[in-house]
């Protein structure tokens, strides 16, 4: 009897990844969201360049090295010996999403360092957790006598004043001053892989919108319903970016599950207004 197995497609390879938030194994989904730009890509190689990194950092400690020595050995091979740091001549490229070219370039932004780095922190038994900071991913390391939080992008430690000058220009936007202001520590509180994937994603989606790039938009949405299957708003956008593409009858499903479920959201009328539209085009 001849059973053939076929590969699972890239979309099927991700929402196994990302199934269960106890077992969402990040580094790997991270590195899948490439296989959109990069079909070729093997995910097991760029996961054994890593596992090859790691090595080569665990060479330089001895087995009972305490956990500042690491941290701080890491950052010395991470950053100053290898040179990773952020893209700041092409910050919008979509290469500084995918780790497969940061690792190839040394250079991306600061969620998709993060991610590289924090993979050989765990390695070295270090506590570490990625951190949604606005507008600029960090990373905290919880040592002995107190934690550390780590800007990715360059692989400086922050005081809690850098940290708050960082958040006055957010914090004024967003009127959250005097009677509304809220302590540090809330903005410091750890992300989990499914939040860090979907910023990795949302990061994609701008560059990709800013563009009118529909097909990549398209491709970046269809991560973002599977990640995220009841955040109405990902089926929205991407029942807009389908219409750009004039695949009305997708784009018309995607619209009906957004008015279905999104009963408070501000722009009803106008999503069904473009729905009507569409409708009419279809007969």
């Amino acid at each position: 009897m001849d059973i053939r197995f076929s590969a699972p497609t890239p979309l099927e390879y991700f929402a196994a990844l990302v199934q269960s938030d106890d077992e969402l194994p990040l580094l790997e989904a991270a590195i899948s969201l490439g296989q959109d730009e990069y079909p070729e890509l093997d995910i097991q190689q760029v996961l054994g360049d890593v596992d090859q990194l790691l090595a080569r950092v665990r060479r330089r400690l001895p087995a009972d090295a305490p956990a500042l020595q690491r941290l701080r050995v890491l950052n010395q091979f991470f950053f100053a010996e290898l040179g990773f740091g952020g893209n700041v001549n092409d910050y919008y490229d979509p290469d500084n999403s995918y780790l497969n070219a940061v690792l190839r370039t040394r250079r991306g932004i600061p969620i998709s360092l993060a991610v590289l780095w924090m993979e050989l922190a765990q390695g070295l038994a270090l506590h570490v957790r990625g951190v949604s900071f606005p507008g600029h991913f960090m990373v905290k390391i919880n040592l002995p006598k107190g934690q550390v939080v780590l800007d990715p992008f360059n692989g400086h430690s922050l005081s809690r004043e850098e940290l708050s000058e960082r958040l006055e220009p957010y914090k004024r936007r967003n009127g959250l001053v005097d009677d509304y202001d809220v302590p540090l520590a809330l903005y410091l509180q750890a992300a989990t892989p499914r939040e860090i994937l979907t910023r990795m994603l949302r990061n994609l989606k701008e560059i990709h919108r800013a563009q009118k790039d529909w097909a990549r938009l398209i491709a970046v949405q269809d991560r973002l319903v599977i990640l995220l299957p009841a955040a109405w708003v990902e089926y929205r956008d991407r029942g807009l970016a389908l219409a750009e593409q004039g695949r009305a009858l997708e784009a018309v499903a995607d619209l009906e599950v957004y008015l279905a479920n999104a009963e408070d959201a501000l722009d009803i009328d106008s999503i069904e207004e473009r729905l009507a539209q569409l409708r009419r085009a279809l007969h």
